[in-house]
């Protein structure tokens, strides 16, 4: 691993840490590796602030909300509403004459920019849309910057959903910092092929978003999604519970299940859709199907490990989605769950390198699905072996202590260029 000069480092972020688990082990890795690491970011929600202000307790770095919305007095109010009607009037001119203005990027866009700006720091590294913004306009000041990919930003919804996006800022904005960057990353080997080809230069670095072996120290062993410990369950989870994350096919497959089990879905459900999930499920499986509402972050991976059989049922039809590993397959890892997951890109990478932990179905096939979980659930000794590969492969490869040094190593080699030099020109 290369050793880096001490630094200070200013991640632009404009989210709270709750909700951006990257950003939060990065500035960590950073922070303990010697640098001086500030994330600016954003607290919207007083329960994602409570969880922030827990993590940042006894954090190596510093946290700085550039917006906090939170408060209820008359000046948070009047501010907020500048930001909305500002928010309006981008939306209102890009409607009308196509205008791509920063504002449709975020209501922190314009804040990050300031409180970076007034930061000496030796690098800049966006991880947001917002952040893209604010590095690029840095980098026009001769600041030494860099970008991480976390989701390929331009590419990261449906071709229906993305005409209402500022999708030819985005694209100049990503090409700006990933061809004249000092540093870039992302979350798959699949995602920087597709970057390198589709806007030149060097590869980012591929940073799985995997968590830490360690953190398995802290699961408390409670039982308290699961009803029957005699049935094998499967797990999903996502911030939403929704349309177009693959619960469909589940609830499709379930018919051609010989094995018994319990499904087990948690997330915040979607205006209606736990309705359809009531109503698609068969009547066989209507008491073994349970919905559970989010939980803190930091009790997350204790309920995943409850379960033995991970889904993730991503759809390929968004680029980014397809190309990502998503949190979920690498929490499952982590947690001891083998997984069954949809065929994408990304997920087919991260199963190369499990072997016998993860079995792979075509998105929209429930049959080839049912066909998949049994793999797993005709029998517990097939299970046990499979939640064993699981655990090696998070070991060995899907922790973040084996990412830590690429991301170590790519930022030192940031740190020696001079300002404004790209790592296109090494």
């Amino acid at each position: 691993m290369t050793i880096a000069r001490q630094a200070r480092i200013v991640i632009l972020s404009g989210n709270s840490l709750s909700h951006n688990p990257r950003v939060l082990k990065a500035a960590g890795a950073l922070a303990r590796a010697g640098h001086e690491v500030t994330v600016l970011g954003a607290w919207r929600d007083a329960d994602l602030k409570a969880q922030d202000q827990r993590f940042l307790r006894n954090s190596p770095f510093r946290f700085m909300p550039v917006l906090d919305t939170t408060g209820s007095g008359w000046r948070e109010m009047t501010a907020h509403l500048v930001r909305r009607a500002r928010r309006k009037a981008a939306h209102l001119a890009h409607r009308a004459i196509g205008r791509q203005s920063p504002a449709r990027l975020g209501d922190a866009v314009t804040l990050l920019l300031q409180r970076a700006n007034a930061m000496a720091a030796d690098l800049y590294i966006a991880h947001s849309e917002q952040g893209l913004h604010a590095a690029w306009q840095l980098t026009r000041q001769g600041r030494r910057v860099g970008v991480d990919m976390e989701d390929w930003f331009s590419e990261d919804l449906l071709p229906q959903a993305g005409r209402s996006r500022p999708l030819k800022l985005l694209r100049f904005l990503e090409a700006e910092l990933l061809r004249h960057g000092a540093y870039a990353s992302c979350p798959s080997r699949a995602m920087s092929a597709a970057l390198a080809a589709a806007y030149g230069g060097e590869a980012p670095v591929a940073l799985y978003n995997a968590f830490p072996w360690a953190d398995r120290q802290t699961f408390d062993g409670r039982r308290c999604d699961r009803r029957d410990a005699a049935l094998p369950s499967v797990f999903w989870y996502s911030q939403t519970l929704g349309p177009g994350r693959g619960i469909e096919d589940l609830v499709a497959a379930l018919p051609f299940l010989e094995s018994r089990a319990e499904i087990h879905l948690r997330g915040r459900a979607a205006p209606g859709f736990a309705a359809w999930i009531r109503g698609h499920v068969p009547k066989a499986w209507q008491q073994r199907v349970f919905l559970h509402p989010l939980v803190a972050n930091d009790e997350l991976a204790s309920r995943i490990a409850e379960h033995d059989i991970g889904f993730a049922g991503e759809r390929p039809g968004c680029r980014s989605r397809d190309l990502t590993v998503t949190n979920k397959m690498l929490h499952y890892l982590l947690g001891g769950l083998c997984v069954v997951a949809s065929d994408t890109a990304g997920q087919r990478e991260v199963a190369q390198h499990a072997a016998g932990a993860i079995l792979l179905y075509p998105s929209g096939n429930p049959r080839s699905l049912a066909d998949a979980l049994e793999g797993f659930l005709r029998s517990p000794e097939n299970l046990r072996r499979a939640k064993h590969a699981a655990l090696q492969a998070a070991r060995q490869t899907f922790c973040w202590e084996k990412q830590e040094p690429a991301l170590l190593d790519a930022v030192a080699a940031a740190l020696v260029q001079r300002p404004g030099f790209s790592r296109c020109e090494r």
